[in-house]
C-alpha cells in the first residue's frame, strides 16, 4: 500500500510529532511543481515533495527552523534564478504552517476529490504482464479495476487505487465502465482478448484501448472486427502492440513500464488541451 500525505500526517499527530505543512501557494513561469503541491516536514523526516532541488532543500531547512522556533505561519517568495541559482527562471510563493487536525481534514478532503477525478483504467488479465502493469499503475494517479476469473492469480500487488474483480463476465465490466475509460487487454486467451476489445470498440467512448500482442495478432483481429461491422476509424484507434516504442525487450516489467507511460501520455495530453 502507498502512504498518502494524509496517512503520514495522521501518524505524526498520533505520535505527537510536530510537523509543518509546506505548500506551493503560487507558481509563475517555469517552476519545479505547480501551485498546490505540498510536503510535510518534521525534525527528522519529510513526506511529499514540492519539486526537489534547491527550492525543496531550502524549504525543508526553513520548515525545521520554523518548528524549532514554534512559529505559527511563514510565507516565502522566491525568484528561482537569482535566489537559488536554478535554471527554471520562474517565481514561487511558498507557505509554511503548523500541521494540525484541521490540516489533516483539508488534506483528506483534497485527496478524496483528487481520487474521484482520476481516470479509470480497466486491466483485463492477471498473468505476468497484468501483474507487472497493475504494480506500476498502483503508484500512479489512476483508478484501476483489475479483472480476471482466476482468483489465485491475484497476488503480489496491493495498492489503494487498485480494485480486484474476480469475474468471468468481462462484457459486464466493459458495459459498466465510465465514459473515457482506458482498457488494457492482456488475458490468457486470444478469443477472450478479441471479445473484450470488440466490446470496447463497439462502445466507442474510450480514451484508450490497448491490446497485448504482435502486429500479426492485430491484423487477424482487425479482419474479425471489420466482419462484424465495426467502423474502420474506430478500429484504427486500437493500440496494439501496447507500449510500442522501439524497445526490443519483452520482459513483463519492461512492457508494463512502457504501457504505463502510454497511459500517462493519453490522459496528460487530453487534460492539457
Amino acid at each position: 500500500m502507498t502512504d498518502t500525505l494524509a496517512d503520514a500526517l495522521r501518524a505524526f499527530l498520533a505520535e505527537g510529532r510536530p510537523a509543518a505543512i509546506v505548500t506551493v501557494s503560487d507558481a509563475k513561469g517555469s517552476t519545479p511543481r505547480e501551485a498546490g503541491a505540498q510536503m510535510l516536514v518534521t525534525a527528522d523526516g519529510i513526506r511529499g515533495s514540492i519539486g526537489g532541488g534547491q527550492l525543496e532543500l531550502r524549504m525543508i531547512a526553513q520548515a525545521r527552523e520554523f518548528l524549532a522556533r514554534g512559529e505559527s505561519a511563514l510565507t516565502v517568495d522566491m525568484a528561482l534564478g537569482p535566489e537559488l541559482g536554478q535554471c527554471c527562471g520562474g517565481h514561487v510563493g511558498v507557505t509554511v504552517a503548523l500541521a494540525d487536525a484541521r490540516t489533516l481534514a483539508e488534506i483528506e478532503a483534497s485527496e478524496r476529490a483528487a481520487a474521484e477525478t482520476r481516470p479509470t483504467v480497466l486491466v483485463f488479465g492477471a498473468g505476468h504482464v497484468g501483474r507487472a502493469l497493475v504494480r506500476a499503475l498502483g503508484a500512479l494517479p489512476f483508478r484501476v479495476r483489475w479483472i480476471d476469473e482466476r482468483r489465485d492469480e491475484f497476488r503480489d500487488v496491493r495498492a489503494d487505487n487498485v480494485e480486484i474483480v474476480v469475474s468471468a463476465r468481462s462484457d459486464d465490466e466493459v458495459r459498466r465502465a465510465p465514459p473515457q475509460a482506458a482498457y488494457v487487454v492482456l488475458t490468457h486467451s486470444h478469443s477472450l482478448d478479441s471479445a473484450i476489445v470488440a466490446a470496447v470498440l463497439e462502445r466507442g467512448d474510450f480514451a484508450y484501448c490497448g491490446l497485448i500482442g504482435s502486429l500479426t495478432k492485430r491484423r487477424v483481429f482487425e479482419r474479425a472486427f471489420r466482419d462484424t461491422g465495426i467502423p474502420e476509424a474506430t478500429i484504427a484507434r486500437l493500440t496494439c502492440p501496447i507500449g510500442d516504442r522501439g524497445v526490443d525487450d519483452k520482459r513483463p516489467e519492461i512492457i508494463a513500464a512502457l504501457a504505463a507511460a502510454e497511459l500517462i501520455e493519453v490522459f496528460a495530453g487530453r487534460s492539457s488541451r
